[in-house]
């Protein structure tokens, strides 16, 4: 790769390109059985198997899922949250050659049906909650031939697997575990692992072939498969490996509460942890802040990948001050800005150091991350070895700007997909001559350093100037009195859009709207500031905890009836 500017940020013993190795996840997870048989692989209450176990439940899942049908290139989809079950499966249809569609156990019935009715899912393996509360009504609607339903309680060992299903019962606003009536296309996850042997037929998928598809957020209109090759995984891994060459094969402990069916989840702590032999941490809850705080300590977690409103809850939890966290070390921040006081809040409690970065779905997802040693806090850091990234002119889409200069961020890399599942249309607006169209708003600066000014589809057109929430926010968030925001645009009959910001204080903390606008007014210029200022007890958030600010336009929609980008 060329020299690029960013490289003389790169931390001393990180090199510009990566010596790939051509291997998939599976035999990553081949390595890390044979180098760490006796360590635990995967954690989740008292429940734990070691990367022996592991692989060996992976292969029998294998055996059952070909007996059901299962072929290389077949397509099952994972309906679950982050338990053991999730983990061996994903690994097990990996094994054959097949595709997992992970699919977000949130899902309501209308969005289940699109997803497994556009990738063509056969097989699902999926919850008996699940089952029961979204699936069984809707199966004539559905291509799926077999269902494999686990249940939370059976990779528990005693005296839990007794106890949990009584409180999972009790669970609201859903029971978490439910009767699933027996039939020819229902099998039990467990019943399946101990009738087979661990002797699958092995898939020989090529690098360039799908091994994921992984479906976007459907923000922006219904939501799209994008096509993650052997190659495009696996080298993303190896892209975080060599980003950390400091981590110790065999001896982290992953902290794996951001969801597996989304990319974050999976790359940077599912596949990232098994390729190093890492320990994984399995909390199904990302909301329950009490649990991840509590396994942080008691599991002495090591790497903690997540997200702002996960690290912001963290030090505002109740009870931070009487655990000891200090046993993580590392810590990477997406999906969303950080606030820089909870950045060095977190970073003063535990003594681990948060870089933020950067990535998307289509890209694996990561594309960015900021260095250890010189990175710049606010900024998404630099491209990651063997990774090229531009601005470009948001009018022509090609012209490269200026460091300084606005405009929308290009990436180009191993790990970003070749395309779309059956969408050519999609896939050619968002690659064009080697570069993935990012539709986020952007700027380099002379050393090299990315940062995200907003999203094109979020920019507001306030008296004819370009203004960008996320700034607001970021801004809104640096005050002491304030724990989350969001900022929308709304329609103003001599501005054009006007911004409007959603405010929850933090706890003990007394704000008025003027006090909000007064500190916005000494922060940012004129036009840039929210006339309008809205207290809410807490901001609507995704599955990964990430404010949606389409909700917040949504209900502004209702109240006034006006039509709004």
């Amino acid at each position: 790769m060329e020299f690029r500017r960013w490289h003389r940020a790169y931390d001393a013993d990180v090199a510009p390109e990566v010596a790939f190795e051509d291997l998939t996840l599976s035999q990553f997870l081949a390595r890390s059985a044979s180098a760490f048989p006796s360590r635990p692989a995967v954690v989740f209450a008292n429940g734990r198997l070691t990367y022996a176990a592991f692989a060996e439940q992976v292969d029998r899942l294998a055996t059952a899922l070909a007996a059901l049908g299962v072929r290389p290139e077949s397509r099952v989809a994972v309906h679950l949250p982050n338990l053991p079950q999730f983990v061996i499966a994903y690994y097990a249809i990996l094994a054959l050659g097949a595709r997992p569609v992970p699919t977000n156990p949130l899902y309501t019935v209308r969005e289940i049906e699109y997803q497994w009715n556009d990738a063509g899912c056969e097989t699902a393996v999926t919850a008996d909650y699940l089952y029961a509360a979204r699936i069984a009504g809707a199966e004539a609607r559905l291509p799926v031939r077999h269902f494999v339903i686990a249940t939370i309680p059976e990779y528990l060992r005693f005296p839990l697997n007794l106890l949990a299903p009584l409180k999972l019962r009790r669970a609201r606003p859903q029971p978490l575990v439910a009767r699933v009536p027996r039939g020819t296309h229902i099998h039990r996850f467990r019943d399946l692992i101990r009738r087979h042997e661990p002797t699958p037929p092995r898939g020989e998928p090529g690098m360039d072939d799908i091994a994921t598809l992984l479906y976007t957020g459907g923000t922006t209109g219904l939501s799209k498969g994008a096509m993650l090759t052997h190659r495009n995984l696996s080298y993303n891994v190896q892209q975080l490996r060599a980003w950390m060459p400091g981590l110790v094969a065999g001896g982290e402990v992953m902290l794996t509460v951001l969801p597996l069916f989304h990319s974050y989840g999976l790359t940077v702590a599912m596949n990232n942890g098994i390729a190093m032999g890492a320990t994984l941490v399995l909390l199904p809850n990302p909301r329950d802040i009490a649990a991840m705080v509590e396994a942080i300590a008691r599991h002495r977690v090591t790497l903690a990948p997540a997200v702002p409103a996960m690290y912001n809850a963290v030090i505002h939890h109740p009870r931070i001050d009487s655990l000891d966290i200090a046993s993580v070390k590392m810590c990477n921040s997406g999906s969303a800005p950080l606030p820089v006081d909870v950045l060095h809040e977190f970073e003063r409690r535990t003594g681990a150091k948060i870089t933020e970065g950067f990535g998307l779905t289509e890209t694996s997802p990561v594309t960015h991350s900021n260095p250890f040693e010189t990175r710049k806090v606010g900024s998404i850091g630099v491209p990651l070895p063997s990774t090229d990234a531009k601005i470009v002119d948001v009018g022509d889409g090609v012209t490269e700007v200026r460091p300084g200069m606005e405009g929308e961020l290009l990436i180009r890399g191993p790990q970003v997909m070749p395309g779309y599942w059956n969408k050519p249309d999609a896939t050619a607006d968002i690659l064009r001559d080697g570069w993935l169209y990012t539709a986020d708003l952007g700027r380099m600066d002379d050393d090299g350093f990315f940062f995200i000014v907003g999203r094109k589809k979020d920019m507001l057109i306030c008296s004819g100037y370009n203004v960008y929430p996320d700034e607001i926010d970021r801004v809104l968030m640096a005050h002491p009195a304030i724990q989350e925001a969001a900022t929308i645009g709304i329609p103003d009959a001599k501005r054009g859009e006007t911004p409007k910001s959603f405010v929850v204080v933090a706890a003990g903390q007394q704000l008025s709207a003027e006090d909000v606008m007064t500190y916005c007014r000494e922060n940012l210029a004129v036009y840039k500031v929210p006339r309008f200022v809205e207290f809410r007890p807490e901001l609507p958030k995704s599955s990964v905890l990430k404010i949606l600010r389409r909700e917040l336009r949504a209900q502004e929609l209702a109240k006034s009836g006006t039509a709004m980008h």
